[in-house]
């Protein structure tokens, strides 16, 4: 057993603790079994390249040992119950895809990760993460896929983010982060048509992908088994939604025409809709809904002929509709993505922009045209109503025969109305004697 190097048992039906591990291990991958307990003491092997534990029923914390590693390219634990804080030492400078999703670990992200500069992949989603993003997250210059999901991550996107040339998955959904959306974010060269080639040109150097893995794209939760393989779809995603982000939409935002997924949903944007939306021509699924966006909504929006999935609901937007072919046929598979908008009018929605504009051009023009004549005849009424009240009170007042004829006629129609009153009551109460 001293001269084992690679050892694979993934896929059994393993149970009881991983043991004391061979000491010339390069390689270990016992991903999903029934394993529990602790990791092994010892699991910083001097020569291990590669670990995966991932989908077990593991506990406790990451050993310290593990800093010993030196040579460490892949380490994967997703998917157990691990927890603690990262230690203090944790990262190297060859590792080139860290796996640490769904576990429970907590604490700030040790400053040691930012040593990993070949660092590829960077999964740690669906933990207890907390504190502000890193702003040396810049400098891990090769990171392609980066997912911090379902954390605890609060203050502003760092703006080293836009130093990552070759990032083209970011999600940092559900967690809380605040402030505005950096202008910035456009420099994110892998989201755009033009792939960089220089430094992002490398493949990645692991034999052990993340399995399960899923993304929330189109409104939905979908499979796509691994890591490196959505990466290798060229699966371009930005991810914001459900945080505190507030402040405008950035017009910048469309140099990313590269982009195929655009969620910044349930968050607090406000203004408008960035009007060069249309010119983000691969973008295949959009979701702005549940903010505070204003205003219409872009014409540029029927430009996007890839668009498969559209939510503008729970917004304050206003006007009408943009119609296109991709657009209409949208809305009757999606027929909620307007819904939370009183403003909006027009094809699809049963609200008809015509007639709201007609009227309220007909109100101007009439204003405008026929306004004052009109007013004049209003005030005109009023002065002549007024004047035959005065002259006819002053008829009364001094023409005694006028006003003794008044009265008298008065008299006269109070006795009929009193005559017809006692004549009915008397009808009425002989009625329900007779009864």
């Amino acid at each position: 057993m001293s001269l084992l190097e690679h050892l694979d048992l993934s896929n059994n039906q393993l149970t009881g603790q991983v043991p004391k591990l061979p000491q010339n291990l390069i390689y270990l991958d016992i991903c999903i079994n029934s394993l529990s307990g602790p990791l092994p003491a010892n699991i910083g092997l001097p020569n291990l390249q590669v670990l995966s534990v991932a989908t077990n029923h593991l506990t406790g914390g990451i050993p310290g040992s593990i800093c010993k590693s030196g040579g460490l390219r892949t380490l994967v634990l997703a998917n157990n119950h691990l927890d603690g804080q990262l230690p203090k030492c944790f990262g190297n400078k060859v590792m080139t895809f860290l796996d640490l999703s769904n576990n429970n670990f907590s604490g700030m992200l040790t400053s040691s990760v930012q040593n990993c500069e070949m660092l590829q992949a960077l999964d740690l989603s669906g933990n207890m993460f907390s504190g502000r993003l890193p702003v040396w997250i810049g400098k891990l210059k090769r990171l392609r896929f980066l997912r911090l999901r379902q954390n605890m991550f609060s203050g502003n996107i760092p703006i080293g983010l836009s130093n990552l040339a070759c990032l083209q998955y970011l999600d940092m959904s559900d967690n809380g982060i605040s402030g505005s959306l950096p202008t910035d974010l456009s420099n994110l060269k892998s989201l755009r048509r033009e792939y960089p080639t220089e430094i992002c040109s490398d493949v990645f150097h692991t034999k052990v992908f993340a399995n399960n893995f899923s993304t929330f794209l189109k409104g939905k939760k979908l499979f796509y088994g691994s890591i490196p393989r959505i990466v290798g779809l060229n699966m371009k995603i930005v991810d914001l939604s459900s945080n505190d982000i507030s402040g405008e939409i950035p017009e910048e935002i469309a140099n990313l025409d590269g982009l195929l997924n655009l969620n910044l949903s349930l968050n607090y944007f406000s203004g408008n809709i960035p009007s060069k939306i249309g010119a983000m021509r691969s973008l295949e699924s959009l979701d702005l809904s549940r903010n505070k966006l204003s205003g219409e909504i872009p014409a540029s929006l029927s430009n996007l002929t890839f668009l498969s999935y559209l939510d503008f609901s729970y917004n304050n937007l206003t006007g009408t509709i943009p119609s296109g072919s991709q657009i209409d046929t949208l809305y009757a598979e999606h027929p909620y993505m307007y819904t939370g908008n009183i403003g909006l009018c027009g094809p699809p929605l049963k609200k008809n922009c015509s007639r709201t504009d007609t009227s309220e051009q007909g109100h101007f023009t009439r204003a405008e045209e026929g306004g004052w004549p009109g007013l004049f005849f209003y005030i005109g009424l009023g002065y002549g109503f007024i004047a035959g009240i005065w002259l006819v009170s002053c008829s009364l007042l001094f023409l005694k025969h006028w006003r003794i004829a008044y009265y008298r006629s008065f008299d006269k129609l109070f006795d009929k109305a009193y005559v017809l009153l006692v004549v009915a009551w008397a009808r009425l109460i002989r009625k329900r004697t007779a009864r």
